[in-house]
């Protein structure tokens, strides 16, 4: 999907940032950070694989299980003497672990005794890996690099921007499909089988790819609750559902929610929307380069606190490539605190949804920092649906 020089490219800034951090060697094991690297992309991050990054090496090597070593001779730009592998005999064995060959890998390199990045907060790194790492390599010292890679990542390439506004036009398509779907009497899961339907099928010129989270449809009372999936129960009339998901290409993805009422909403429901979207406007209106996160949550704070209302949680997240089992780039957030700076081609998630114990309301876009402001990725009506 992208050229050998923009690939140079982020290696070059990844390597500066390890010179900055001390670091002589970096394992990098989330596989959005694999992918932004070196390209690998393939459904094996349930075992252990990384990509081990050199200073003194043009480019990274990847190591992982046997069997996926042709998916990175496939998808990655790396020469395949850069691509090495560990038996079958290491996967999920009571007596050997991966890191185990990977420690004598990294040993017979002439890195036994140097300092060593490892991305310990990551769904894909263990305990036992950390463990058995230390034990391979007694003269080592590790240190923690887990999110060097993740804010390389923030400011994306055009080529990034374009995938991404792909996956908003797909995000757009599901959600239509989803306001369409959900109907009293209909199950819960056949309206999410039309929704994944539309993710996956894309547009007539492109498809969809899998998105790293699933379609979160809370009915009901269970509107309270954000992270709620679906069940095979039939909505009701005087229902509200909240819709949340995702278009994905190419692993880069444009979240999106809305929610939908079944027959006319009540007035505290309504009510709630119109404050929603009133302050999800004046923080996207707000947004510019130089901005930081925190300005922008404050904004949209004051506004809904002239309604009466207060939200105790974050308003949105930096957003962009990733796998399952979360689409965040787990780095800048809209809340009180953040004070990264807003830099043009940064891409957030903003979802201001408020909850409360027996319902809640999701609006949200998917926003690109450009020079002057902002852009939705999505064009989708702002609002609370009524069917």
């Amino acid at each position: 999907m992208f050229t050998k020089e923009e690939y140079k490219e982020r290696l070059k800034r990844t390597k500066e940032q390890m010179a900055i951090d001390g670091i002589e060697v970096l394992l990098v094991t989330n596989p959005s950070n694999m992918n932004y690297l070196t390209g690998y992309n393939a459904w094996s991050f349930y075992v252990h694989q990384m990509v081990v990054v050199l200073p003194e090496e043009e480019e990274p090597r990847w190591i992982g299980r046997k069997q996926d070593a042709n998916a990175a001779k496939e998808t990655t730009w790396l020469q395949h003497r850069h691509i090495l592998f560990y038996n079958e005999d290491y996967i999920q064995s009571a007596i050997l672990h991966p890191m185990d060959a990977i420690a004598r890998v990294l040993d017979k390199m002439g890195k036994g005794n140097c300092r060593i990045g490892v991305e310990l907060e990551n769904y894909y790194f263990t305990a036992k890996a950390l463990i058995q790492l230390e034990i391979g390599l007694p003269n080592a010292v590790f240190h923690d690099a887990t999110l060097l890679v993740n804010y390389l990542r923030m400011v994306k390439s055009d080529k990034e921007i374009h995938l991404m506004q792909k996956a908003a036009m797909i995000a757009g398509q599901t959600m239509e499909k989803a306001v369409e779907a959900i109907e009293p009497g209909r199950r819960e899961n056949d309206a999410v089988a039309d929704i994944y339907h539309a993710q996956i099928s894309g547009t007539s010129s492109f498809g969809g790819d899998y998105p790293a989270i699933v379609p979160l449809l809370p009915a009901g009372k269970r509107t309270s609750s954000p992270h709620i999936t679906w069940s095979d129960q039939p909505y009701k009339i005087r229902d509200t559902v909240i819709v949340e998901l995702a278009g994905c290409y190419q692993r880069y993805h444009a979240p999106l929610a809305r929610t939908v009422s079944l027959g006319k909403p009540t007035e505290k429901v309504k009510d709630l929307a119109e404050v929603v979207v009133e302050g999800l406007n004046d923080a996207l209106n707000a947004v510019k380069p130089g901005f930081t996160c925190e300005e922008i949550e404050e904004v949209w704070r004051r506004s809904i606190a002239k309604h009466g209302f207060i939200k105790d949680s974050r308003i949105g997240y930096s957003v962009g490539l990733s796998y399952p089992p979360d689409w965040g780039e787990h780095t800048a957030s809209l809340r009180a605190g953040d004070k990264t700076i807003l830099r043009p081609n940064m891409t957030f998630h903003l979802i201001p949804g408020i909850w409360f114990d027996n319902y809640g309301m999701e609006i949200s876009e998917t926003f690109q920092v450009t020079e002057t402001g902002s852009a939705t990725l999505t064009d989708f009506p702002r609002k609370l649906f009524v069917k």
